[in-house]
C-alpha cells in the first residue's frame, strides 16, 4: 500500500467513524469521492497553512455539501480542525456542522447549500479572479478554483445555467470534477436522468476529461492537463464506486444518507488494510499530507513581497489594491443631487446614481438578467463591457435571462473577495432568486439585489409580472436588508445604506412609474432618515391625531392624504422594515408614539405586515389579489390607490 492509498483509506475511515458517532450523514458520496479530493488537497490545492484565508489561495468548493465529513477530514489532515471536532460532527456548537458553513470552519470557502449553488456559487469564484487577474496581474491574483460536484448537483438547473455562463466566459482557470457514482437518495440515477454530460458540457465550450475515479494516476493526469488550459472550464467526469471500499455496500444508494453499521465498518476497515482502532490517523500520513506545507509558506512569502514591491512602485496598482482592500464603510460615495419637483421613476433614480459612482467604485461589478434598458444598467454595460466575451477587465456580468444562477454567482464574487457585486431584474423574478438570496443572508454577505417593476404600476404586462406577495416574502428572510426609497434621493441614500453593508444582503425595490422628487429642504430628514429604516417625513404641532405609514410609491399618496384629510397627521416614510425594527426601542417609540393608536399605511403589495405597525385595527391600503393587465394608472384607481379613497377608508375607521 502506497502513501496515498494509506492516506485514503484513513480519509474513508474518518469519514465512516464521524457519521458513525453522529449517527447521522452521508458517507456513500464522500467514499467514492475520497480519490479525487485526498490527492487534490494533498499535491495540487495552494494554500498558505498559517493563514486559511489569504488572498491569493486556490479555493475549494464541496458543491456535494452532503458530503461533509470528506472535507473535514481533509481539514483534519491539514491541521486545520482537530480530532474533538471530527468526533463532534453534526453537534450543537460544533466547526463541524452537516453541511460546511463559512466563516465557522477554518478552510471553508462556501455554505454551499442546496445542490446546485455550490456549483454556481464557483462560477462567481472563478469569474472574482479572472477580472481581478486583470486588474492586480497575475503576479498577484492567480489561483485555481477547484470544485466537487455530483449527480444530483449537477441535475439543479442553477447548476447548468452557471455553467452555460463559465463556458461563455471562457473562465479557464475553474475546474470542476464530478464524482459520477450513477446513485442517488432513492436509488440509480438512471431512473430520473438521461443526460450526456460529455456532450452537454461540450456543448457550453467546457472541456470535458473522462477518468477512473478511484486510479490515482489519471486523476493527477486530469488535474495537470485542467490547469493546462486556461481558456476553457474543465469538467473532470470520474466514474466512481457509491461507498467505493465499503465490505458488502459498495455500490448501494442505501449508503447516501445513512450511517454504516458497527460490522459494516469494522469489515470495510479491514478491506481497506486499516486496524479497526476508531477516528485512527496514523503520524506518518498527516506527515505526508503536509509535506508541501514548506512550500505553499515560501509561495505565500514571495507572493507579500511582490505585492509590497508593487505598492511602492506602481501609482495604479496601488489604487486599484486600496479599493479591492477597502472597508465597505469606508467607501467614499458622493450620489448625484436631484431637482424637486420634477417626476422621476426610482429605477432611473438607480440608473442616475449607478452612473454617478461607476467610475469612483472600480470594483463595483454586476449586470442584469436581460433587462439592462428596464433595469437601468444600459449605460454600465455600454462603459465597461461585457465581462468574458470583451475580456477579464470588463465589469459587466450579462447573466442573459438566468436569474438564479446570477443571484448564486453574485454570492460566489462577494465570497472571493474584494469587489462590490450586483445584480438586477424585476422585482417579479425575484422567486426565481430566492434560494441564493436565503443564502446571501445565511453567509453574511453583502451582496445588491436590484429588483425593479416593483408592484401592480407595472400595469399591461398582467398579472404575472406584477408583484403583489414579493417585498413581504422577501422581508421574511433572516438579516435581510429591504430597501423602498420614496423618491430619488431616498434612492440615493438605501443604495449608499447597501453598498456600505459589511455582513448583510440588501434588496432594494423600484418603481417603473415616475414618483415626485421630494424637497430636502421642505423634507430635511429625508437625508439620513432612511438609514433608521423609518422616520417622520412630515410632521403637525402637537400631538398627531394620526399617523400614516408608507414606502415608497405610496409616500407621495401619504402625503397627498394627510393634506386631504385636515387633520394633524404625522406621514412616516418607511422605507426598510428590517432597519427600522433594528432601532432601540426608544427610536421606534419616537416615531410611533404608542398613545397614537390612530394608524394607517399604504404599501402597493400584500398588506399583513403592516398591522405590526398599525396594530390589528388599524387601516392598511394594499393589494391581497392578484392584478390585471391594464395601464398603471387605471389599475391605481380601480385598487383606490387615490388620496381621496384612502381619506375615505382612514375616515371610516378614525
Amino acid at each position: 500500500m502506497n502513501m496515498t492509498d494509506k492516506t485514503i483509506a484513513v480519509v474513508k475511515g474518518l469519514i465512516m467513524d464521524g457519521i458513525a458517532k453522529a449517527n447521522s450523514g452521508h458517507p456513500g458520496g464522500a467514499m467514492s469521492s475520497a480519490d479525487f479530493a485526498t490527492i487534490l488537497y494533498s499535491e495540487f490545492l495552494n494554500t498558505n497553512p498559517d493563514d486559511p484565508n489569504w488572498f491569493n489561495r486556490d479555493r475549494f468548493v464541496l458543491a456535494a455539501g452532503h458530503e461533509s465529513m470528506l472535507l473535514y477530514s481533509l481539514l483534519h489532515l491539514k491541521g486545520l480542525l482537530s480530532m474533538d471536532d471530527l468526533k463532534n460532527f453534526r453537534q450543537l456548537g460544533s466547526l463541524t456542522p452537516g453541511h460546511p458553513e463559512v466563516d465557522m470552519t477554518p478552510g471553508v470557502e462556501a455554505t454551499s447549500g442546496p445542490l446546485g449553488q455550490g456549483f454556481a456559487v464557483s462560477v462567481g469564484f472563478a469569474a472574482a479572479e479572472a477580472h481581478l487577474r486583470e486588474k492586480l496581474g497575475a503576479d498577484v491574483m492567480d489561483h485555481y478554483t477547484y470544485v466537487l460536484s455530483c449527480d444530483g448537483d449537477i441535475q439543479e438547473p442553477v447548476a447548468l445555467g452557471a455553467a452555460s455562463l463559465a463556458g461563455l466566459w471562457n473562465l479557464g482557470k475553474l475546474i470542476v470534477y464530478y464524482d459520477s457514482n450513477k446513485i442517488q437518495l432513492a436509488g440509480p440515477c438512471s431512473q430520473v436522468d438521461c443526460m450526456d454530460h460529455r456532450k452537454v458540457f461540450e456543448g457550453m465550450c467546457w472541456q470535458v476529461i473522462d477518468v477512473d475515479g478511484h486510479n490515482q494516476d489519471e486523476i493527477r493526469a486530469a488535474i495537470k492537463e485542467a490547469q493546462a488550459n486556461t481558456c476553457q472550464p474543465t469538467l473532470i467526469i470520474g466514474h466512481t464506486v457509491m461507498a467505493k471500499g465499503a465490505a458488502t455496500l459498495e455500490g448501494s444508494h442505501k449508503t447516501h444518507g445513512s450511517p454504516m453499521s458497527a460490522e459494516e465498518i469494522t469489515a470495510t476497515k479491514e478491506k481497506l488494510g486499516m486496524p479497526a482502532e476508531d477516528f485512527y490517523v496514523p503520524a506518518d500520513v498527516k506527515e505526508a499530507f503536509q509535506s508541501r506545507f514548506d512550500e505553499m509558506r515560501k509561495m505565500a512569502a514571495d507572493w507579500q513581497t511582490t505585492v509590497d514591491a508593487k505598492l511602492g512602485a506602481d501609482e495604479a496598482f496601488a489604487e486599484m489594491w486600496g479599493h479591492v482592500t477597502k472597508p465597505r464603510p469606508e467607501l467614499e460615495i458622493e450620489w448625484p443631487e436631484f431637482t424637486p419637483g420634477e417626476t422621476m421613476a426610482t429605477r432611473k433614480a438607480w440608473g442616475a446614481c449607478l452612473n454617478g459612482v461607476m467610475e469612483s467604485l472600480p470594483t463595483l461589478i454586476g449586470g442584469s438578467a436581460d433587462l439592462d434598458p428596464s433595469n437601468q444598467t444600459q449605460n454600465f454595460r455600454d462603459t465597461y463591457g461585457d465581462f468574458g466575451v470583451n475580456g477579464y477587465g470588463s465589469r459587466n456580468l450579462a447573466f442573459g435571462v438566468r436569474e438564479f444562477p446570477m443571484a448564486a454567482i453574485m454570492n460566489g464574487l462577494q465570497l472571493h473577495g474584494g469587489l462590490l457585486p450586483f445584480g438586477a431584474t424585476f422585482l417579479t423574478f425575484s422567486d426565481y432568486c430566492r434560494n441564493a438570496i436565503r443564502m446571501s443572508a445565511l453567509q453574511e454577505l453583502p451582496v445588491l439585489y436590484v429588483f425593479t417593476h416593483d408592484s401592480f404600476w407595472v400595469g399591461e404586462d398582467g398579472p404575472t409580472h406584477q408583484p403583489i406577495e414579493h417585498i413581504s416574502s422577501l422581508r421574511l428572510i433572516p438579516e435581510l436588508i429591504d430597501l423602498r426609497p420614496a423618491d430619488a434621493n431616498e434612492t440615493a441614500v438605501c443604495l449608499d445604506i447597501a453598498l456600505k453593508q459589511e455582513k448583510k444582503p440588501s434588496t432594494i425595490f423600484l418603481t417603473r412609474q415616475g414618483l415626485p422628487v421630494l424637497d430636502p429642504a421642505e423634507y430635511p430628514a429625508i437625508v439620513d432618515g432612511p438609514r433608521k429604516g423609518a422616520y417622520v417625513l412630515k410632521d403637525c404641532e402637537g400631538t398627531p391625531d394620526l399617523i400614516i405609514i408608507a414606502s415608497g410609491s405610496e409616500v407621495a399618496l401619504a402625503l397627498d392624504t394627510a393634506k386631504e384629510l385636515k387633520r394633524k397627521v404625522r406621514v412616516v416614510s418607511m422605507p426598510s422594515a428590517k432597519l427600522f425594527d433594528d432601532q432601540p426601542e426608544s427610536y421606534k417609540k419616537e416615531v410611533l408614539p404608542p398613545e397614537v393608536t390612530a394608524r394607517a399605511a399604504a404599501e402597493a403589495g400584500r398588506t399583513g405586515l403592516w398591522h405590526k405597525y398599525v396594530g390589528l385595527e388599524g387601516v392598511v391600503l394594499g393589494l391581497d389579489h392578484f392584478g390585471a393587465s391594464a395601464p398603471g394608472k387605471i389599475l391605481s384607481d380601480k385598487y383606490g390607490f387615490t388620496p381621496e379613497n384612502f381619506a375615505r377608508l382612514i375616515r371610516e375607521k378614525y
